[in-house]
């Protein structure tokens, strides 16, 4: 029997943050979750775009509780201030999705330096999670889940030499770098709540083929790259939809039975209902994971710190 939307639990009195909120697999979540009656914080670097995709919402849930946060991936003074803003405002948190990010496009830094791909697609999420984890760590049952792509079956472990990929930057190693980090953030992070005895879990999903704006960014962003234009065709010509796409990572954060460290995606690679996919490339992960690790935290000056003592916990699930 596959899994949908109606399949998510009543979610009143959750707080979900979600990145990238503002259209896309992104919106499709936010809305499935406010459906649900869950609080949903949008959190977009877009504010005009993630306003409407709020009235959008809305429209479907005249009642949904909604909060938009500014949030630029690309700037880790905007994480910062957006994580701020949440957690001023909400002393515990039950989902975070971190679900933002870019695609196949030229090389650019970000205003930290970081290359764009990666810096925007992992960086990014590593310090909003770790500035989010207190908040996280206070609720019972709290999830993380991290969105990876099918790509990172192509992507290369991070090198701590060249993090940024100088010297050798292309459009897909960078992303395929970028999905795979996200891949190892996700199982690593869930191996340290494991070690701190949090119950707190992290899984990770991936949303296969789905026809979203994604793709059309990316040809815009490189003028037309060749295969930039075969993924936008074959997105629209055969990708599941955006609320079918985001139906892996609504799974991995609201089904009771998901479970730490698991991985869901469509049934049949890119396309199909969401279900849980087995975990691969295991042959030295725990060495890719800890250069991640060791990368994430001097990139960002961040730690991860798992360690929930000290906190005061609330059980809403």
């Amino acid at each position: 029997m596959s899994w949908s939307t109606a399949d998510i639990p009543d979610l009143h009195g959750r707080i979900a943050v979600v990145t990238g909120a503002n259209g896309g697999l992104g919106l499709e979540t936010a809305r499935a979750l406010a459906v649900k009656g869950a609080y949903v914080v949008m959190a977009a670097r877009n504010q005009r775009k993630a306003a409407a995709a709020a009235d959008e919402i809305r429209g479907d849930a005249p009642d949904a509780s909604l909060d938009l946060v500014a949030l630029d991936l690309a700037s880790q003074s905007s994480v910062r201030a957006a994580a701020e803003q949440i957690t001023a405002a909400h002393k515990s948190v039950d989902l975070l999705i971190n679900n933002a990010g870019v695609m196949g496009i030229p090389e650019t830094k970000t205003v930290d330096g970081f290359e764009t791909q990666f810096g925007v697609d992992h960086l990014g999420h590593w310090t909003l999670t770790a500035l989010l984890l207190p908040a996280l760590l206070r609720t019972a049952g709290a999830r993380i889940v991290t969105v990876t792509s099918t790509a990172h079956h192509m992507g290369r472990a991070v090198d701590p030499a060249n993090p940024h990929l100088e010297g050798r930057y292309r459009p897909w190693r960078a992303y395929g770098q970028a999905k795979l980090a996200n891949y190892h953030f996700g199982l690593g992070l869930q191996r340290e709540l494991e070690k701190a005895g949090a119950d707190t879990a992290s899984l990770i999903a991936h949303p296969g083929l789905s026809n979203t704006d994604l793709q059309a960014v990316s040809v815009r962003e490189t003028g037309g790259g060749a295969s930039q234009r075969l993924f936008l065709f074959l997105a629209r010509r055969t990708g599941m939809s955006a609320a079918d796409g985001a139906l892996s990572q609504l799974r991995a954060a609201t089904d009771p039975a998901a479970k730490g460290g698991e991985f869901y995606g469509p049934r049949f690679v890119n396309n199909g209902p969401p279900v849980r996919k087995p975990v691969l490339r295991k042959l030295g992960m725990d060495t890719a994971i800890a250069a991640l690790w060791e990368v994430s935290e001097r990139e960002t000056g961040l730690p991860i710190d798992v360690h929930p003592a000290g906190h005061e916990r609330s059980s809403r699930w």
